[in-house]
């Protein structure tokens, strides 16, 4: 299991890379589609196939909670239990556990919280969270650490970089399967560039097997992320990969990965695609408006995703017009193979020494 750089962009901090895993070889940049509860929303995994994702994102503080990750183990692991053969990364809840402020507390130790299932009480710590990576046995495991919204005071932010890399140190104590699964440190520090320095180089001084930058697309404006990548990207090891929490729209992909971000994730193209929203090379497309009902083109004549090679703008706007499952799928399909797509073309670019900014001519 290993990291490398194989391409610099000769404009950008961007680069391409290959990230070994036990379940095979990452190229990055790449976009990660998130499946929190062990499913791609409306997808079965013989769409993800046809997409062909080379890793997929699950959440291990959803999985303890439902069906358990105890009951996980006994399947076989995660890959076994959902019938995926490639790579998977579990997040290990600090942001799901941040956005469930009536149903926790959160102390040095860990963090107390009420199941929002059946309302039973549930402590984690970063040991407790390590068990649970363990067991459920992604290829990548996400340490434990504590995400506030922003903007949030000083005060705050400084109490959730200190809690952050004292879990990030317990959790790197406390893995039992080095040898079998990668652990990423995560980054915090909100908005504060001082901050940022130094939980960077608190969490950099551990030896992880990759860094996060975590703590964004949290509340703050698309100016202020785009300027915390910026600034925070060139603090992590050249030759480990870095992954950015939580974003994961065409334009951030494009904006991130030439500010030197390796590894994406978002839950955006499957909830806009449920809401009939797909992402075309000229922005956004509404497929509930009236314009469409007689359009027979596909969503996007350029793409080769299975939606837009079968299906018209009219029968897709029907669909959504008469609520069918159908067409959240197809337009998860589309979004999600779009994003695959833009990266894949960046990835390209950079091979050939090309500018970035081509793609968007």
């Amino acid at each position: 299991m290993k990291f490398e750089v194989i391409k610099s962009c000769l404009y950008t901090k961007a680069r391409v890379g290959k990230l070994h895993t036990r379940h095979g070889i990452i190229e990055t940049p790449v976009f990660m589609p998130v499946g929190t509860q062990g499913t791609v929303k409306t997808l079965s995994i013989r769409d993800l196939k046809d997409i062909n994702p080379p890793i997929i994102l699950a959440n291990a503080f959803y999985l303890y909670l439902k069906p358990g990750h105890k009951l996980i183990e006994k399947a076989g692991g995660v890959h076994e239990f959902i019938g995926w053969e490639d790579s998977i990364l579990t997040d290990s809840g600090g942001f799901q556990i941040f956005s469930l402020k009536k149903l926790r507390k959160i102390n040095d130790a860990g963090a107390e919280l009420q199941s929002f299932y059946d309302g039973s009480y549930h402590f984690i710590s970063p040991e407790k969270m390590m068990e649970i990576e363990n067991s459920i046995g992604a290829d990548i495991i996400m340490a434990f650490d504590e995400c506030i919204s922003l903007p949030s005071s000083n005060d705050k932010l400084i109490s959730a970089l200190k809690r952050t890399t004292l879990w990030a140190e317990r959790c790197l104590n406390s893995h039992a399967r080095k040898n079998e699964q990668l652990l990423f440190g995560i980054v915090q520090g909100g908005d504060n560039e001082i901050l940022r320095k130094q939980s960077a180089g608190e969490i950099t001084a551990m030896p992880f097997d990759g860094y996060a930058i975590g703590g964004l697309s949290v509340g703050e404006g698309k100016e202020i992320m785009y300027r915390m990548v910026d600034f925070t990207a060139p603090l992590l090891p050249y030759d480990k990969p870095r992954y950015l929490m939580g974003v994961g729209t065409p334009e951030d992909l494009i904006e991130c990965i030439k500010k030197g971000i390796d590894m994406f994730d978002c839950v955006m193209p499957t909830r806009i695609g449920r809401h009939g929203t797909a992402f075309v090379k000229t922005g956004r497309l509404i497929i509930k408006n009236a314009c469409f009902t007689e359009d027979f083109s596909p969503l996007d004549p350029e793409c080769s995703c299975y939606t837009c090679q079968n299906y018209s703008r009219s029968y897709l706007r029907h669909l959504f017009m008469v609520k069918e499952v159908l067409g959240y799928t197809l337009l998860s399909i589309h979004n999600i193979h779009y994003l695959i797509n833009l990266v894949t073309q960046i990835r390209e670019l950079i091979k050939q020494g090309k500018q970035i900014n081509d793609i968007i001519d």
